[in-house]
């Protein structure tokens, strides 16, 4: 497993990509709410990325048709975007990169449509305070497992389930590069953090079971238990500074 260390000059590339995903995150949470369809999200997200000049990074990464993932309520991740119009009291996790000057931007967030139910509000807090617990550790020195502990260990404490199937992982100039960041597992395992590796962690929660399965698309991953689930996601440089957020505004 080679892990590429980036240079200040790739990372400031690395961070005008993650400022067009951030931004363009912003645009799509806005406008979410009920009666609005994914599908329109998609084509927004893809105009915008015309404008940025940026190409989205999921539409044709491994035959993926769309910009972005739309996963609502029990999906987890890799949604289809479809006509179907939001209601009120679903939420809506959304994925979404692009590659601008060679790089690649990675982020997520879960957004709420209308009035949220105090169940999925809490799944949305929990999960995004785990995916800053996670930040947090990843810092020089530590190992990727250290990231990986403190998701699990957020999310597990208030009785929800990490997903095992889909982990966070390497970016730069691929989409995915080594190493692989799982949401679980011991502290104090794996390669050990370096300044110059660029990161997307992305805790991927249940409310209930862990267990998921794949719809008849081959992609679209879905709660075996029908509850929700919540993701959120950061790209995240680690710098002899500490780490560094590459995916915000």
């Amino acid at each position: 497993m080679v892990i590429t260390l980036k240079s200040r000059a790739e990372i400031k590339k690395m961070r005008s990509a993650g400022k067009i995903v951030a931004e363009i995150l912003a645009l799509l949470k806005e406008r979410v709410a009920p009666g609005i369809t994914s599908l329109e999200l998609d084509g927004l997200a893809e105009a915008e990325c015309k404008k940025y000049r940026a190409r989205p990074a999921f539409k044709g990464y491994g035959g993926f048709p769309y910009c972005i993932c739309a996963s609502p309520n029990e999906k987890v991740v890799h949604g289809f975007p479809n006509s179907s119009p939001l209601d009120d009291g679903d939420f809506i996790s959304i994925d979404f990169g692009v590659i601008y000057n060679g790089y690649y931007g990675d982020a997520a967030l879960t957004i709420p449509v209308g009035t949220m139910s105090a169940e999925k509000q809490h799944l949305m807090d929990v999960t995004e305070s785990s995916l800053r617990a996670a930040i947090e550790k990843a810092v020089v020195g530590n190992r990727i497992s250290d990231i990986s502990h403190a998701v699990q260990s957020t999310v597990e404490y208030e009785g929800y389930s990490v997903v095992r199937e889909f982990v966070g992982h390497g970016i730069g100039k691929r989409l995915h590069e080594a190493p692989q960041i799982p949401n679980f597992g011991l502290p104090g395992q794996g390669p050990r953090l370096k300044a110059g590796m660029t990161l997307a962690i992305e805790p991927m929660i249940n409310a209930g079971g862990p267990e998921i399965r794949i719809l008849s698309d081959g992609w679209t991953a879905v709660t075996q238990d029908s509850r929700p689930s919540a993701h959120f996601e950061h790209t995240v440089a680690v710098t002899e500074d500490g780490p560094e957020i590459l995916t915000v505004l």
